[in-house]
């Protein structure tokens, strides 16, 4: 039942897919979201494979920032002229098209598709549509996302670049007043686009109308040259990503037409009148899709990690555990189990908690073309906090895997570094977590007060246990029939009760400070009662998921990853389950035999449950986790791509140690 066995592979790792208890197929199609989508990739896959042209030359461990850069360049070029591939109408195929090609780095046109064109399509009047997004479509320009600045990075109200309306010459004057102002971080932004869309500081008839997004050529489109009153670069190389651009903006008094600000929403009138949008946070759409998009593609590094970690442990033989006996595979050691397996389960909860959210924000576009904002705000405090948790905890599970891999996870081989410096970056962009944390819990103050007001009725769905009945203990007796629904109903007791501690603790800090100062004398307790509020609804998605859409054949297995899932939570989390008494020693003992009866019987299961995630050789770029399970010959000629393998003694060898050496032996 397990397709992945071939002849020729590393008997270990073949032992280990024979004892699939599932269909590792069916799994698959599940996990991607259908048999029709499996189908596409597996019809990129063979694509790109198919074409020597589309992949690295080399492992891009061993190129220099100009080579990673020169070479993501080529690839670029190369992925847009292939027009059955690149079909910007089938936005699944395409994304998955263009991270096969690039796997983690950010080409030239990333931001221009992600960003750029998406924000003029929601933001700008059709107009503005019709003028930009065929050029953006065609290739003609290149466009980026100019938002962050140097001295503020999530605070929105707080940018500093302006753009000043002038009325006599219909044109706004952007500047850069000093240099924290300076736009600094945009991909792509550095060498290679010729236009952004550049959020700055609305000025028009002498009054500030907070920020807005505008359309701004940067460089010529012929000479690629700078353009005047603009000064552009580079930011230098980074933890990861150093195929990106990223880069930095000032302006000096730059002048732009009034057409160029996007309309869509927000107007300024050739007088300087200004015409405000119908909802304040229309704005946020842009932010949700992109949000909406990273929380699937970020659970996917995980899948990644545990799948590089599970297979390399079936193959990794050492130490014993019965004296005299041949050495173990590691992957049977409970330790490791505990550093792997949870990983496993985690990915599968935020890839189906990322496409709970990309569904929600389909309907909710619907309604947003027809006037209706009434989920923005539920959405928007949704994919803040998916983002939030997501990323955190992708980024803590892909460091427990490559400590699962001892020595072997240092190497850029293993690709777990690169894949570190791509999760690290994900915590801060599209809005640094902790901030995130914080407007969800915004929204969450919302939800209380109408509460405390009488309007418990009016919350959004995913707000609705914060109105439930507070329950004295939990139930559990025995964690064999400890129910989903007693398990989401633990859960929501610890959530709901943190929400109301930091509402309390808020309430109680504005009647002796400033509500300011009283919001950040609360800000922890908030944080935490975001935290636990999109856990529990990772949870309950995951527990959905399972029972209603699986299909019976693959149901087992993933039940038992969903438990996991929910018994790690609780485990780890024991002492907020055991405040005042709501559970006691002997119910968190039941939680954390349930976790090891889950590592257990997912044991036998592992590698064909990492199998079932589908990730192609290509995309996981590792060999550690290679397919065939033949890992030491691979990592040997792995590493005669070293360019200091070329020549046999190296040129600062003759210049440095040599001539000391050689002195030290003369006086001897």
């Amino acid at each position: 039942m397990n397709p992945y066995i071939q002849t020729n592979d590393n008997p270990d790792i073949t032992k280990e897919r024979k004892n699939a208890s599932f269909d590792v197929e069916k799994f698959s199609e599940f996990y991607v979201g259908g048999k029709r989508v499996l189908a596409v990739r597996r019809e990129v896959e063979k694509y790109v494979e198919d074409r020597k042209e589309l992949r690295d030359p080399i492992p891009s461990a061993f190129m220099s920032r100009e080579e990673l850069i020169d070479n993501s360049m080529r690839k670029m070029v190369e992925m847009v002229s292939h027009e059955d591939m690149f079909d910007i109408t089938n936005i699944e195929k395409l994304s998955y098209y263009a991270s096969l090609v690039h796997v983690r780095e950010v080409h030239a046109l990333s931001l221009h598709y992600l960003m750029f064109v998406p924000v003029i399509q929601s933001q700008g009047t059709s107009e503005q549509i019709e003028k930009w997004m065929t050029l953006g479509l065609a290739r003609a320009i290149s466009g980026t996302y100019a938002q962050t600045e140097l001295g503020h990075g999530t605070n929105l109200s707080k940018l500093e670049t302006t753009a000043t309306y002038d009325s006599k010459t219909q044109e706004f004057i952007l500047n850069t007043p000093k240099i924290s102002a300076a736009k600094w971080w945009p991909g792509s932004l550095g060498k290679f686009s010729n236009h952004a869309v550049v959020v700055a500081i609305l000025y028009t008839n002498g009054e500030c109308k907070g920020p807005h997004p505008f359309v701004v050529q940067i460089r010529d489109t012929e000479t690629h040259k700078v353009l005047p009153n603009i000064k552009l670069g580079d930011i230098g190389p980074k933890m990861g990503i150093n195929a990106s651009d990223n880069g930095y903006m000032i302006f000096n008094n730059l002048r732009i037409p009034r057409e160029n600000m996007l309309m869509k929403h927000s107007k300024v009138l050739p007088d300087g009148k200004y015409i405000k949008p119908p909802h304040s946070k229309l704005a946020y759409g842009g932010m949700v899709f992109v949000r909406s998009m990273m929380v699937r593609d970020i659970a996917n590094h995980l899948a990644i990690a545990a799948t590089i970690a599970t297979r390399y442990s079936s193959v990794r033989r050492q130490g014993e555990i019965t004296p005299g006996k041949p050495e173990v595979q590691i992957l049977d050691y409970q330790t490791q189990q505990l550093r792997i397996f949870p990983s496993i389960a985690r990915a599968i909860a935020f890839r189906f908690a990322g496409q709970e959210l990309r569904n929600i924000f389909k309907k909710v576009s619907k309604q947003l073309t027809q006037g209706n904002a009434e989920l923005l705000p539920e959405i928007h405090a949704l994919s803040s906090g998916l983002k939030a948790v997501v990323t955190f905890e992708v980024q803590q599970g892909i460091e427990q895997c490559r400590l699962s891999c001892g020595g072997h996870g240092y190497s850029m081989a293993s690709a777990f570094p690169e894949l570190l410096g791509f999760s690290c970056a994900s915590c801060t962009y599209e809005g640094d977590n902790i901030v995130l944390l914080l407007q969800v819990a915004k929204f969450l103050i919302k939800s209380v007060e109408k509460i405390r007001s009488g309007q418990g009725s009016d919350l959004a769905e995913i707000c609705e246990y914060l109105n439930r009945k507070e329950a004295r203990n939990s139930t559990l007796n025995d964690f064999k029939t400890y129910t989903n629904y007693d398990i989401v109903s633990d859960i929501e007791f610890v959530a709901r009760r943190q929400v109301f501690r930091a509402f309390n603790k808020f309430e109680e800090a504005k009647k002796t400070m400033s509500k300011e100062h009283a919001w950040n004398s609360s800000a922890i307790e908030f944080c935490k009662a975001s935290r636990w509020h999109v856990k529990l609804y990772i949870v309950r998605n995951f527990f959905k998921k399972v029972d209603q859409d699986a299909p019976q054949e693959i149901r087992p297995v993933l039940k038992n990853l969903a438990r996991l899932y929910a018994f790690d939570l609780i485990a780890s989390a024991a002492g907020n389950f055991m405040e005042n008494g709501y559970m006691h020693f002997e119910q968190i003992q039941q939680i954390k035999n349930g976790f090891y009866e889950c590592l257990s019987i997912l044991r036998p299961d592992a590698v064909s449950v990492v199998d079932g995630f589908a990730i192609n050789e290509i995309e996981l770029r590792s060999v550690l986790g290679r397919r065939d399970g033949n890992v030491y010959p691979a990592l040997l000629e792995w590493a005669q791509n070293s360019s200091l393998n070329k020549k046999e003694v190296l040129a600062p060898f003759e210049k440095h140690i040599g001539p000391m050496m050689k002195k030290a032996r003369s006086m001897l």
